[in-house]
């Protein structure tokens, strides 16, 4: 049996965390043994990987300090495990898978950037991009989720063009899609009646910048009396955007529903999605979205553009301009209702065509088993120290 390693620096709600759970257990189905290693302690899908049999194991790293020991233990569990492909997502764990290499065997190492921009905190991006530059050599291929993520990368050259690869966010087309029943309940359930429904999901956190969002909103309201925008996520800026929307007086148009497990019922619910990200990858709240037959107003960053075509299925806008992001709202919701329905169906049958999760699955597969053939490797005869698999 085909052995794959996951490893990712945390698992939360996340879109890079919700990719790789979708990938693990399809992974599984197809008759692959799947781990999965978190550096950090997990929050969410524990219960999901492991039921479909997938083991999740943390190396429980918590504090920012560099500390080389979690590399020892997960160099330690490849020697023991022998996978034959290790596939790594987001920045610290590229950057740790990297390094275990030095210690262990690995016949073949991905390493998946999820975001277009790899910012941290007091300019610490820069850090990150030279340490991808520096630790290339020791990964097989680099891929991105979003083509404008890959040319940032080939640009700033923290990886080789040849080293690099485009391989999208795939969704379960299936969960996430129209239907009026749900809608109606859900709607009743959350008091929407007849009010046009804005939904958002995600971290309050700087990235996905909610200030521009309800300073938008705040635009919006006074022109539409019957709008509203539902936010579904946690965070650390969640009390600091609550207080602004207060500030704005638009605390009773607002519902900030915190975290949510039924974001496929909260996408029926909806009558359109928006987005006010500051920076992006490729997210996959707007794969889910389309998917669901949402128009959608989005901020013009990283793989936005590849998901809404603008005009068609939605409007883009440039990011941190609350103006236009208001104006683009505004334009939407003055069209008529049989209008923005053709655009969430041109919406899915783009994500149908181009991002269906079974798709980027086969994809996987087959990238793994070129990289394994290239190395000398017989993806399904694997042998270590002389022992067949």
């Amino acid at each position: 049996m085909k052995r794959v390693l996951f490893v990712i620096t945390g698992l939360g709600l996340g879109g890079a965390e919700t990719q790789l759970v979708h990938l693990a257990t399809r992974l599984k189905a197809r008759g692959w043994d799947v781990r999965v290693v978190s550096l950090t302690p997990p929050r969410a899908y524990v219960q999901e990987l492991e039921a479909a049999g997938v083991p999740v194991i943390s190396l429980g790293i918590k504090g920012k300090l560099p500390d080389p020991r979690p590399v020892f233990r997960l160099a330690k569990m490849i020697r023991t495990w022998r996978p034959e492909v290790v596939h790594s997502h987001m920045v610290h764990a590229n950057l740790v898978a990297r390094l275990v290499r030095l210690l262990a065997p690995v016949p073949v190492l991905i390493c998946t950037a999820h975001n277009i921009d790899e910012k941290g905190q007091r300019g610490s991006g820069r850090l990150r991009e030279m340490a991808y530059r520096l630790t290339d050599p020791l990964c097989d291929l680099t891929t991105q989720v979003s083509r404008a993520g890959l040319e940032r990368y080939v640009r700033i050259r923290a990886v080789p063009r040849h080293k690099i690869r485009y391989l999208p966010n795939g969704i379960d087309t299936e969960r996430f899609r129209p239907d009026p029943e749900l809608r109606a309940r859900l709607r009743q359930e959350l008091g929407l009646e007849t009010a046009f429904a804005w939904l958002a999901v995600g971290r309050f956190v700087v990235s996905k910048d909610y200030a521009n969002m309800l300073q938008a909103f705040s635009r919006v309201a006074p022109e539409r009396n019957e709008g509203c925008l539902v936010i579904a996520g946690d965070g650390p800026l969640r009390p600091s955007m609550e207080q602004l929307a207060s500030d704005l007086g638009v605390t009773e148009r607002v519902k900030f529903l915190g975290t949510r497990r039924d974001i496929p019922a909260l996408m029926d619910a909806a009558d359109a999605y928006v987005m006010s990200s500051a920076w992006e990858g490729l997210p996959m709240v707007l794969l889910e979205a389309a998917a669901s037959g949402l128009p959608i107003v989005a901020t013009d960053v990283g793989g936005n553009s590849e998901v809404v075509i603008d005009g068609k299925t939605g409007f883009l806008v440039p990011p941190k301009d609350p103006d236009a992001l208001a104006q683009a709202m505004l334009r939407l919701m003055g069209l008529p209702p049989e209008e923005r329905r053709r655009m969430g169906a041109v919406a899915r049958q783009h994500i149908e065509a181009n991002y269906s999760l079974d798709r980027v699955v086969d994809q996987w597969e087959a990238l793994y088993t070129e990289l394994l053939e290239r190395n000398g490797i017989r993806p399904r005869r694997m042998a270590f120290r002389g022992r067949r698999e």
